[in-house]
This record gives structure tokens, C-alpha cells and sequence, in this order.
């Protein structure tokens, strides 16, 4: 029997729920690459004009609660009906992208990236469980490939087409958004089915407070919560492909070779991604992370299973420190691209590898328990990160900071940037009187204050959960692996 006879095997409702998957992917991470610039960006091109302490703040918060809130939303999931909460969560997140361009305050935009992430926490469990409901032993690993597969497709197509139309207007970038998540409405409406399964008879009030139980059960295991917070610098760090990376790329890069290059090999390409000045967008560049992993996955997951799921981890995230030094140590876009070329093999290394080792630490009575509980560090990693991103970053490599200060250093009068005079009007007048071209100010800059060490803080935390992990294994794990009432510590 033809190895393509297993696909056969899956129903109707797999596909389906693939596809759902694949459109919410491209809606979330076509805005969310992004996201910093908008936060940040000069109000002119219809940005918020925030700082970047304000831009962490928004989305530590917001991508925190996405991550914690399934616990919630999922056993809310469980008790109503899948079909239910996947309109609501359509409906949450169409509306939401619709709020956050209609205000200005940050409190307004902070509340609306909220209901957007509310709107994601209801999504999220959901899809995942489907797969699972929807395939068996012998299905399964193909099926969850799959379902990977549909993530980073629409992890790479949204961001990359989000570059091309955000010249246009950020407005667009939302607006296909909403088409795709309005996609995602009628498809659910017309072919979910609910799975057939029986009825559960728990209260819901009870439903939502037994995850909390299970979370305590896990986390009273002081080694297994050790775990977990050394995993949450290591999410702090990658984070950063999304917190800093495009700001970094929008302020430094010069990705002007990138687009004179790939114009000189396929002119209709460069052409595609032009953002009308001979430059590539900060956001078509940071998608390439997930079309990497679409290239790359299966050869690097190859390669890593002939090791312990902790020894692959270890290595991967030292692999990830490198590529992610590289992306913020530069200001040549073809370097800055192959730092996130060896960032995303380090992320195929370690981040597949950390749901297989949890699951092999975990007492077999207590699996699902310990499985719930691995999200922990992916949120507090966000929170982590927004931190990060906003007063480090901020003081190191933002370009605003760095030119106010020199602005100040040389007693220049520029005025305060308000309604009627914008961040590109506060550039424009600073170099203007510093009789400096923007990119002559810009090279001035970066060798007068060196931004690029901002690479020292980001690849120093990573290597910070390279050294706590190396130790854990060698001191937490093995001190107490002879105890036979200790678990195991993986494979």
C-alpha cells in the first residue's frame, strides 16, 4: 500500500480544521511581525507614535494573556462546544482589528490588543485538540506535520504579503486581516462539525477552576518548576523576533542591497517586495524566519532525534544566541538575514524538543497534567520579553532616544514631537540642522552609540538559558536520577 493511501485516512473534518488553522495563522501573524512598527511608528503613515516602552508594555500584556487564558477558554471549549467558541473567537478578533486602528490613546490600543489576544486564547486550544480528536496511533505524527505545516505556511504568507501592502497603509494590513479571519466565520458556520464525543456532565464553574488544580499538582514539583522558569528566558529571548527584530531591521538595516541583489537575479521578485524607495519592509524580511522552517524542519528534526530531547535543546538554544546576536550586531541586511537563517535553525532544534521532553518527564499518571502546565514559560517568556523590548531597548538602540540625545548634546532646538509634528518631522528637522542626510544621520548614530550592542543583552539571555539549562542537566538531573522516586529525566 502507497504511502499516500494514509492521508485517505483522515476525515473531512481534519482538512477543515487545517484550513481554519492555516487562515488564522496568516490573520494573527500578518499583523502581529508587524506589530512593534505599528506601536512605534510615525503617525503620518497611521502608526501610534508610541514609545518603546509603551510597545512592550502592549504587547508583553496582551501575548501573555494569550498564552495563559486557554486554560480558561479551553475548558470553556470543552463545555459549550468547539463550534461555538470558534465564532466567538472570530467575532473577538474581527472586531478587535477593526478597534485598534480606530483610536490613538494607549489605553485604547492597549485595551483592544487585550480583546484581540482574548479572541486568541479561545482559538488556540481548540484547533490542536481537533487534530488530536481527529487522528489515531497510526495517524497521528503525520497529522500533527501537518498541522505544523499549515502553521508556518500562514506564518510566512501573512507577514510577507503584510510587507507588500503596508505601503499602502497600515490599514490594509488589518483590513486582510479581517478578510481572512471573515474566511475562517464562514467556513466554520457552514463545515465544522462538533466531534462525537460524550457529553460532560461537569460544571462549568468546576471546569475552569480544575486546570488551576492541575497547574498547582505540576508545579509543586520544585525541579519541574525550575524547568519551567528557566525556559521562560529562553522565550524572553526568542521573543524578540517579534518584540525588537523588526524595529531593529526599520531603524539600522540597510536592506537596500537585499533588494538591489535579489533585483539583480529576479527583477519580478524584488519588484514584488519594493517598498517604492529600493528597499525591502522590516516585515517581509522577519516572515522568512517561518519559511525557513517550512524548508528546513524535517532535515533539522532528522538530525536532532539521534539526541536527548535536553541535550537538543541545549544545543539549539545556543545555536539560536548566535543567529540571534547576528540579527541585531549589523547593519548589512544579507548578514542580518543569515543571523535569522541560524536564529531559526536553533528554534527547529530546541522549540519541537520542548513539548517532547516535557511529556518525557512527566509521571505516566500525570501526562496531561504536565502537557497543560507547558505553556507557563511561553507566557511569562512574553511578559519577559515585553519588558525587554521597551526600557533596555529603548536606551541602547532606539533611534528616537539616541537622536534626542544628541540632539540635547548639541543644544538644537527641535520641537517636541506632538500632533502637528510628527516623529518623521522630528527626523527630518534634526538632520536638517545637523546638515546630515537621513542615511549620513543614520550611520552617525549607529557609530557614535553603537545600538548594535543591544546584541549583547539579547544573545547574553539566551546564553543565560543555554548555562542554567547545561547546569540543570548536569546538577538537578543526574544528582537525582538514581532515586527511584524521582522521574526520569527524558530520553
Amino acid at each position: 500500500m502507497s504511502k499516500l493511501q494514509i492521508f485517505k485516512k483522515y476525515p473531512s473534518i481534519f482538512w477543515i480544521s487545517n484550513i481554519i488553522e492555516l487562515f488564522e495563522r496568516y490573520a494573527w501573524y500578518g499583523f502581529y511581525m508587524g506589530f512593534g512598527l505599528f506601536l512605534v511608528g510615525s503617525k503620518e503613515t497611521g502608526a501610534m507614535g508610541f514609545s518603546p516602552v509603551e510597545k512592550g508594555a502592549i504587547m508583553g500584556t496582551g501575548s501573555m494573556l494569550l498564552y495563559f487564558l486557554p486554560i480558561l477558554t479551553g475548558a470553556i471549549a470543552d463545555k459549550i462546544g468547539y463550534k461555538k467558541v470558534l465564532l466567538l473567537s472570530f467575532l473577538l478578533y474581527s472586531s478587535g482589528f477593526y478597534m485598534i486602528q480606530q483610536f490613538q490613546s494607549f489605553k485604547m490600543v492597549f485595551v483592544s490588543f487585550i480583546w484581540i489576544c482574548v479572541g486568541g486564547a479561545f482559538f488556540k486550544p481548540i484547533i490542536s485538540a481537533m487534530i488530536s480528536k481527529t487522528t489515531n496511533e497510526e495517524t497521528a505524527s503525520i497529522g500533527f506535520g501537518i498541522f505544523y505545516m499549515m502553521v508556518n505556511i500562514g506564518g510566512f504568507i501573512g507577514p510577507f504579503v503584510a510587507g507588500i501592502v503596508l505601503g499602502k497603509g497600515w490599514n490594509f494590513v488589518f483590513m486582510l486581516s479581517i478578510a481572512s479571519i471573515a474566511i475562517n466565520f464562514l467556513i466554520t458556520l457552514l463545515f465544522f462539525k462538533e466531534p462525537k464525543e460524550e457529553k460532560k456532565s461537569t460544571p462549568l464553574l468546576q471546569a475552569i477552576i480544575q486546570p488551576f488544580i492541575n497547574i498547582f499538582i505540576t508545579i509543586i514539583n520544585w525541579r519541574y518548576t525550575m524547568f519551567l522558569l528557566i525556559m521562560s528566558i529562553f522565550w524572553a529571548a526568542f521573543n524578540q523576533l517579534y518584540y525588537s527584530f523588526p524595529n531593529f531591521i526599520d531603524d539600522w538595516v540597510n536592506t537596500a542591497i537585499i533588494f538591489q541583489g535579489i533585483h539583480s537575479v529576479f527583477p519580478a521578485l524584488a519588484e514584488l517586495i519594493n517598498t517604492g524607495k529600493g528597499t525591502v519592509s522590516a516585515v517581509t524580511l522577519s516572515s522568512l524566519d517561518s519559511f525557513y522552517i517550512i524548508v528546513f524542519q524535517i532535515a533539522v528534526s532528522a538530525f536532532v532525534m539521534r539526541f536527548r530531547p535536553l541535550n537538543a535543546m541545549i544545543g539549539g538554544i545556543f545555536v539560536l544566541a548566535i543567529g540571534l546576536s547576528m540579527m541585531f550586531a549589523f547593519q548589512n541586511g544579507w548578514i542580518v538575514l543569515f543571523g535569522l537563517l541560524i536564529f531559526g535553525l536553533g528554534e527547529m532544534s530546541s522549540s519541537p524538543k520542548y513539548t517532547e521532553y516535557v511529556g518525557s518527564i512527566a509521571p505516566a499518571d500525570k501526562k496531561a497534567l504536565y502537557m497543560g502546565s507547558s505553556f507557563l514559560p511561553i507566557a511569562l517568556g512574553h511578559q519577559i520579553a515585553g519588558f525587554l523590548s521597551g526600557a533596555p531597548y529603548e536606551k541602547v538602540a532606539d533611534k528616537l532616544f539616541l537622536l534626542k540625545a544628541e540632539v540635547a548634546k548639541r543644544g538644537l532646538t527641535v520641537p517636541e514631537i506632538g500632533d502637528s509634528f510628527t516623529k518623521t518631522d522630528y527626523f527630518n528637522e534634526a538632520a536638517r540642522q545637523m546638515n546630515l542626510s537621513q542615511q549620513q544621520l543614520t550611520d552617525f548614530l549607529w557609530n557614535s552609540y553603537h545600538p548594535q550592542s543591544v546584541w549583547i543583552i539579547f544573545g547574553s539571555v539566551a546564553l543565560s538559558a543555554v548555562v542554567l539549562l547545561f547546569l540543570y542537566d548536569r546538577f538537578i538531573i543526574t544528582f537525582h536520577s538514581h532515586s527511584p522516586k524521582q522521574e526520569k529525566p527524558g530520553a
